[in-house]
């Protein structure tokens, strides 16, 4: 998958040698990462080295991401993706599915309306808002929105601001139900023993799973094919995979430097003009999960802040440290129904696509 890039005025990287604009990408890359880690917003390391990498576009950056390299980092994403789909989250869907379903197509329905207005008002070019609107997928939307022909760079732009958005107030609503001031995250192990059986499966899992999506024409192949590859290894066969965070940061890495290289001067002058009404699309996805929250709480008997982190539209990994917090919320039910939208946004994202592309005028 390449991204295309257009022209852009030239900027005072353009000069430098492959070797130092690398070297500005890097060091920025773990200043922006650390600074963003320290703050405790998620996904630091791929925002921090989208970040460095914008600030490297915009100034002139002639350097890409091999395409061998982002595909590997898109296989790595879908293994990741397909080791978190445990047997007790398809247990907690088949006890609760009609709830389930209806919390899913009603996020689903209103976040892709929202996105056919920012389309339709063409604050964005065609179905990028489609894409970037889709709730709780970010780096899965950003990797296929270009196979289906959005601009992965205004996707990756919408998503990572309404995952900020959303995992910090779940956080402040969190801590007017319970205290999580004396809970911190699991320590981060960078380099933790290999598990060699699990770690040649995720190798294996990445290598052929991303054959096989490119050899079948999947969109956004690697990614695909590794996720679904992985998934059936890992439900049906019960192996696991091994996914330590050194690869993780690295494939978060490279994927955010092949966003971020390809925005440029009027591309980022694009996104900031439309910075306000992709803030008020934010609120409003927000504003309405927040009721189908309240809905959920009141005529199904769940309890507010077990609904609310489960219907909340995107953070999932800032979900689940918060409602580890709590002996009092439903942790199979949040991460259930979190599981269950972001399924059915990978598979369910294209078509969605496509129906709201036909109805936008010519």
């Amino acid at each position: 998958m390449e991204l295309k890039q257009p022209s852009s005025p030239p900027g005072r990287l353009a000069g430098m040698s492959r070797a130092l604009q690398w070297g500005f990408i890097v060091a920025h890359s773990l200043i922006f990462a650390a600074i963003l880690e320290l703050a405790h917003l998620p996904a630091a390391l791929l925002i921090g080295p989208m970040l460095a990498a914008i600030l490297a576009g915009t100034n002139g950056a002639s350097v890409r991401v091999p395409n061998r390299a982002f595909s590997a980092a898109q296989a790595v994403v879908g293994c990741l993706v397909a080791a978190s789909i445990e047997p007790e989250i398809l247990s907690a869907f088949a006890d609760d599915w009609p709830l389930f379903a209806a919390a899913v197509l009603a996020t689903v329905a209103a976040s892709s309306f929202l996105g056919y207005l920012i389309s339709r008002w063409r604050i964005l070019p065609g179905t990028t808002a489609v894409w970037g609107s889709a709730p709780g997928a970010a780096t899965a939307m950003v990797l296929m929105a270009d196979a289906f022909g959005a601009d992965a760079r205004l996707v990756a732009f919408m998503q990572y601001l309404r995952v900020i958005f959303v995992s910090v107030a779940a956080a402040l609503i969190a801590r007017t139900f319970v205290d999580t001031s004396g809970v911190e995250p699991p320590a981060v192990i960078w380099f933790p023993p290999i598990d060699w059986p699990a770690f040649a499966t995720t190798v294996v899992v990445a290598t052929v799973g991303g054959a096989l999506g490119y050899l079948i024409k999947l969109p956004s192949p690697f990614f695909l094919g590794a996720m679904l590859f992985g998934a059936v290894l890992h439900l049906g066969l019960g192996l696991d995979l091994q996914l330590p965070e050194w690869l993780l940061a690295a494939s978060y890495a490279l994927v955010g430097w092949s966003v971020g290289l390809n925005f440029n001067r009027l591309i980022l002058r694009h996104a900031t003009r439309a910075l306000p009404q992709i803030i008020i699309s934010i609120l409003a996805l927000m504003i309405f999960c927040g009721g189908l929250a309240w809905l959920l709480a009141r005529f199904a008997g769940i309890d507010p802040l077990t609904a609310y982190l489960a219907t909340s539209p995107g953070g999932m990994d800032s979900v689940a440290i918060i409602a580890a917090a709590s002996q009092n919320v439903n942790l199979s039910f949040i991460m259930a129904l979190q599981m269950a939208r972001f399924l059915f946004v990978l598979l369910f994202g294209p078509p969605i696509s496509r129906l709201v592309a036909r109805r936008l005028p010519g």
